[in-house]
């Protein structure tokens, strides 16, 4: 907990005391004290590519939207056309200032039905924005559209790596291989006297963790695995239980490096209010064909092109770190900063992001580092830098 004078205290999810009881080293992160790692972060790191890691998200915003009025706020307010979600599909999104600037990326799980159920949805921001985001949807929902967020009372496990879907069967009888990617259905609980709806129709989220779990296939780090939405209460049991069965326990410093090389986007150092997702090389998850807050700006974009976008970095020394601030270099010139940077422990070599003016970001081209005044070649490379597996769904 912080002591600084006048400092707010440091919240706690409810695997706070798992945390201390297997050895964490606990950090403050985005107003949370957090497992930074238990092991070491390389151990974790490997454990998670090769193996499975369990991973406390907990601190991320826990939101429901539901009403009439839910799929139009959410769609005026992302890049997504949320109205057109399946019951149980899950889509990454971006939220977005006038001039289109990403302010947050999140996930929004649909939890209705369809048909004439009213429209109800998961809605995952950032840890550090989480409050902002809950205060902006309020401002903006109409009437009969409710805005409720459920940190402290549910609990987000993620189990990562490729025997997670063979623990995650044999421990709780979860067969994620029947759940596409970036969809969501419930399980059921632990102990549980009844199970669930195994489907993804009409989930409400506290009511039905009454009784079960909430299965999610998105993740942060490549590999297979879920997230599991769970009471407080039964957080800590299940991740004894997902222990017992070899899971690891693993920190935010392996959590980093694994979506480093995966070329994923870290809220506070790859966009903190000054780029747009086609700048972030994210066109993918942007929908122009409906509107939204900051639409104008990406469709100019889209038009003439963006002057910079988001490229991965392959340092050729194998001594070299690059971190984020670090001066990027062409023919003498100043053209970027890294934004993420690192060791791969896959590649053993230094790598990193950096937005850079478009006419650099084709792979193959070569730029350089400056570390301390020391020049470090590095290339262009084509995202990921590790190739992800391949996942059923």
């Amino acid at each position: 907990m912080s002591d600084a004078p006048g400092a707010a205290p440091l919240a706690r999810t409810p695997l706070y005391e798992f945390h201390r009881a297997h050895g964490a080293h606990m950090t403050p992160f985005a107003g949370w004290e957090m497992p930074l790692y238990y092991r070491g972060i390389l151990a974790e790191h490997q454990d998670v590519r090769t193996s499975a890691g369990l991973f406390d998200v907990s601190h991320m915003g826990i939101l429901s939207v539901r009403g009439a009025g839910a799929p139009g706020l959410l769609s005026r307010r992302t890049t997504a056309d949320v109205a057109k979600l399946a019951p149980g599909q899950v889509r990454y999104t971006f939220l977005l200032d006038l001039e289109g600037r990403i302010q947050d990326d999140l996930l929004i799980t649909r939890l209705d039905g369809g048909g004439e159920e009213t429209p109800s949805f998961l809605v995952v921001p950032n840890a550090a924005t989480a409050a902002r985001v809950f205060d902006l949807l309020r401002q903006h929902r109409a009437p009969d559209t409710a805005i409720a967020r459920h940190n402290g009372r549910v609990a987000i496990l993620a189990v990562q790596g490729p025997r997670a879907p063979e623990i995650l069967r044999s421990t709780f009888g979860y067969s994620i291989d029947d759940v596409p990617v970036y969809h969501a259905r419930m399980g059921p609980a632990p102990g549980a006297a009844t199970d669930p709806n195994a489907g993804p129709a009409g989930i409400d989220l506290e009511r039905d963790l009454e009784r079960g779990v909430l299965v999610s296939r998105t993740g942060y780090t490549g590999e297979a695995g879920a997230e599991l939405f769970v009471r407080a209460e039964r957080a800590a049991p299940m991740a004894e239980a997902l222990l017992k069965a070899g899971v690891l326990p693993v920190g935010l410093g392996a959590r980093d490096t694994l979506r480093l090389e995966k070329g994923y986007l870290l809220s506070g150092q790859d966009f903190h209010g000054d780029r747009t997702p086609l700048e972030a090389a994210q066109d993918r998850f942007v929908e122009l064909d409906h509107p939204f807050v900051g639409r104008e700006r990406l469709v100019q974009q889209k038009t003439d092109g963006v002057l910079v976008r988001l490229a991965g970095l392959r340092v050729d020394a194998e001594d070299a770190i690059p971190r984020h601030g670090v001066p990027v270099r062409a023919n003498g010139l100043v053209v970027g900063e890294v934004t993420s940077g690192g060791m791969s422990p896959t590649l053993h070599r230094g790598i990193a992001l950096a937005y850079l003016p478009r006419a650099l970001g084709t792979p193959g081209t070569r730029v350089e580092l400056d570390l301390r005044g020391r020049a470090v070649p590095a290339e262009v490379v084509k995202l990921p830098f590790v190739a992800a597996p391949r996942r059923s769904g």
